[in-house]
C-alpha cells in the first residue's frame, strides 16, 4: 500500500503467495482511490464464476458494493453498485462493451490471477482492448507464471542478464517471507509410493514402482494406475489422510480436508471410499453443477470433514479451515500444483500447519521441494547467432519433457490391473524425512509422521521430524538384526523383494535387447507358467528370475 501510494503508477503488478492477502490489498487500495476521487468505479476480472462471488462478498465487507452477476453488454447496473465482477472469458466475448464502460468512468481494473489473460489469444486481446482506457490497473498473481511465451497485457517486461525478457513485479511477497511473518502455514508433504501393474494397449503387462526413474509415458501410466479407485493405492492414501485429519482436529476442531481429483467419475468414486473410511459423506463439488459455489461456501463455514472437487477449488477459492489435502490428479504442471497447494496455506492462528498427501512422482516432489522458489514470466529467448537459432524450440521441448499437463496421455489407453501403497517420505522446508526400508501403510513408522500434532511452529515441526526419524533409527539399530535369507522374512515382504529383483532384471534385459518390459514379462510367463508378476507366488517368481538369468548367460556366451 505504502509503495503504491508513494508512486501512484497507472499499472501495478503485485506477486504474492496464496493466502498472503492480495484480495484485502486490492480492495483497501480501491477504497483509498475512491476516497481520493482518483477513481469512480471498480471492475474486477477473475478466472471463474465462483471467484466473482467471492470478490463481491469480500468487497461488501470493505464497503464497496460490486455486482457479480454483470455480463459484458448488459448495459447499466443498479446505482447501488460501485463496480462489477466479470471473468476473463466474459471479457473476451464482448471487449468493446467493457471498453465503453471503462471509458465512461474513471475506472480501477483489478486483474485477479492475471496469468489467465494469456490462457487464450482472444482472452489477452480482449483484456487489452477492454481496459486500455482504464485510469488505474492493478494486476495480482499468487502462482508461478505461465510457461509459454505469450506476453500478458499490462505486465512490464525487461531483459535480464542473459538478454531474455522477464516480467517485472512492482512488489513481491514470497512464501518464505510470508512463513517468517506467520501469514501462511508451513506445509508438510507426505509422499506415497508403491507397486503398480497395468496392461498397455498392445497387451503388454507392466509392473513398476511409483517414483522409480521411468519414461514420461510410463510415469504417467503408473500415476494413473495409482489413482484408479478400483486399486489399493488411493483407498490406502485416503485412509492415511483421514487419520492425519483426525490428529489435526484434536487441536483444530473445525479443520477440513480436500481431495483434488482428475475428473468427475474419480471424484464420485473417491467420495464413496471416504464415506466408508470416515463414516461421513464428503461434500462433492463438480464444476458443471449450478450449486457448486453454494456448496463451497457452505463447506467453508461448516464442521464437515471432507470435500472432494475436480478443479473448482484449485485456484483463488478461500476455505481457510482446509488443513489436509490429497493431490489425486494427473495434472502435474508447476502452475496447477502451486494453485492447489495454495488452498491449504492460509493461516488463521499461529501454530497451524498444513499436510498435503502426494504421489511419489519426481515432478511433484520437485515442485514440493521448491515451494519457496519465485519465478518470473520468461518470454522467448533472442537469437544471437546461427548456433542459437533453435534455442526457442529447445526451451519448448525441455518444458514439454519437464512437465505433464492434464490430458497429455489421453492417447495412451491402458488397463489398470492393481496397485499397492507404501509410505515413502515427508518433505518439509526443503528437507526430506523418512525411515529406512519399506514402510507399510498402517505401520508404527507411518504413524510417526501421521500423528504429528496439528499445532506446531515451523521450527518445532522440523525438530520433531528430525527427532522421530532419529528415534526410529536408534530402535532399528538396537533391534535384532534382520534375517540374511529371503526365506526368513514374512511372505508379503518376500514377494515384494522377489518382484523388485525380477523387475530389475527385466529392465536390464530391456536396456540390453531393446525389448519392452511387457513383452519380456509375457515371454517369461509363457515359458515358466503362472499369472502376472503382481499376483504370482514365490516359486513362480524364482523360476522367472532363474530363466531370465539363463537368457542373459546364453546371450553373453
Amino acid at each position: 500500500m505504502r509503495d503504491y501510494l508513494t508512486r501512484m503508477p497507472r499499472d501495478y503488478l503485485a506477486v504474492a503467495t496464496p493466502g498472503a492477502g492480495k484480495t484485502t490489498f486490492a480492495l483497501s487500495l480501491a477504497a483509498e482511490l475512491i476516497g481520493r476521487r482518483i477513481v469512480d468505479r471498480i471492475v474486477v476480472v477473475a478466472p471463474t464464476e465462483h471467484l466473482k462471488l467471492q470478490w463481491a462478498e469480500a468487497a461488501a465487507k470493505a464497503g464497496i458494493p460490486i455486482d457479480p452477476t454483470y455480463s459484458a453488454g448488459k448495459g447499466k447496473i443498479s446505482s447501488d453498485f460501485l463496480g462489477v465482477a466479470v471473468t476473463y472469458a466474459g471479457v473476451a466475448v464482448n471487449p468493446l462493451a467493457m471498453r465503453i464502460r471503462t471509458e465512461r468512468f474513471k475506472t480501477l481494473v483489478i486483474l485477479d490471477e492475471v496469468h489467465h489473460a494469456g490462457d487464450a489469444l482472444s482472452w489477452g486481446e480482449g483484456v487489452r482492448e477492454a481496459f486500455q482506457p482504464a485510469a488505474r490497473r492493478v494486476a495480482l498473481t499468487g502462482t508461478p507464471f505461465r510457461s509459454d511465451v505469450n506476453p500478458i497485457p499490462f505486465v512490464t517486461y525487461a531483459p535480464g542478464d542473459d538478454g531474455v525478457p522477464r516480467s517485472v513485479a512492482d512488489y513481491t511477497y514470497g512464501y518464505a517471507q510470508a512463513l517468517a511473518d506467520h501469514v501462511v502455514r508451513p506445509v508438510l508433504f507426505l509422499a506415497y509410493s508403491g507397486e503398480m501393474q497395468w496392461r498397455t494397449r498392445a497387451g503388454d503387462e507392466i509392473v513398476a514402482r511409483l517414483g522409480e526413474p521411468l519414461t514420461k509415458d510410463l510415469t504417467s501410466q503408473a500415476l494413473r494406475t495409482a489413482l484408479d479407485p478400483a486399486g489399493s493405492w488411493i483407498p490406502s492414501v485416503l485412509e492415511a489422510a483421514d487419520r492425519r485429519l483426525s490428529e489435526v482436529r484434536r487441536h483444530v476442531p473445525d479443520a477440513g480436508g480436500l481431495v483434488i481429483c482428475t475428473d468427475q467419475e474419480s471424484a464420485r468414486a473417491y467420495a464413496k471410499v471416504l464415506r466408508r473410511i470416515s463414516g461421513e459423506a464428503p461434500v462433492v463439488v463438480l464444476s458443471d453443477e449450478k450449486a457448486a459455489s453454494k456448496k463451497i461456501s457452505e463447506f467453508s463455514t461448516s464442521q464437515a470433514r471432507w470435500m472432494v472437487a475436480v478443479r473448482m477449488v484449485s485456484e483463488g477459492v478461500d476455505v481457510p479451515r482446509l488443513a489436509v489435502g490429497v493431490y489425486a490428479t494427473t495434472t502435474s504442471t508447476p502452475l496447477f500444483f502451486a494453485q492447489a497447494v495454495g488452498r491449504f496455506v492460509r493461516a488463521r492462528s499461529r501454530g497451524e500447519s498444513a499436510s498435503v498427501f502426494v504421489p511419489s512422482v519426481p515432478a511433484l516432489l520437485g515442485f514440493a521441494s521448491e515451494m519457496e522458489v519465485e519465478r518470473d514470466h520468461v518470454l522467448g529467448r533472442k537469437v544471437s547467432d546461427e548456433g542459437d537459432i533453435f534455442a526457442a524450440e529447445k526451451e519448448l521441448m525441455a518444458a514439454a519433457e519437464a512437465t505433464q499437463s492434464e490430458g497429455d496421455d489421453e492417447g495412451l489407453p491402458f488397463e489398470a490391473l492393481g496397485s499397492e501403497a507404501r509410505f515413502d517420505r515427508v518433505l518439509y522446508d526443503g528437507g526430506e524425512f523418512g525411515h529406512a526400508g519399506e514402510v507399510h501403510v498402517g505401520s508404527d513408522e507411518e504413524m510417526d509422521f501421521l500423528g504429528i500434532p496439528g499445532l506446531l511452529e515451523p521450527g518445532q515441526m522440523r525438530e520433531l521430524l528430525q527427532q522421530r526419524q532419529s528415534d526410529r533409527a536408534k530402535k532399528q539399530k538396537s533391534a535384532t538384526p534382520e534375517p540374511d535369507t529371503i526365506a526368513e522374512v514374512s511372505t508379503h515382504e518376500q514377494l515384494a523383494v522377489l518382484r523388485r529383483e525380477l523387475n530389475g532384471l527385466v529392465a536390464a534385459w530391456h536396456h540390453r535387447t531393446g525389448k519392452a518390459h511387457g513383452i519380456t514379462h509375457a515371454a517369461l510367463r509363457k515359458e515358466c507358467g503362472g499369472p502376472a508378476a503382481a499376483v504370482a507366488n514365490a516359486e513362480q517368481l524364482h523360476l522367472r528370475i532363474d530363466r531370465i538369468r539363463e537368457w542373459a548367460a546364453r546371450k553373453s556366451s
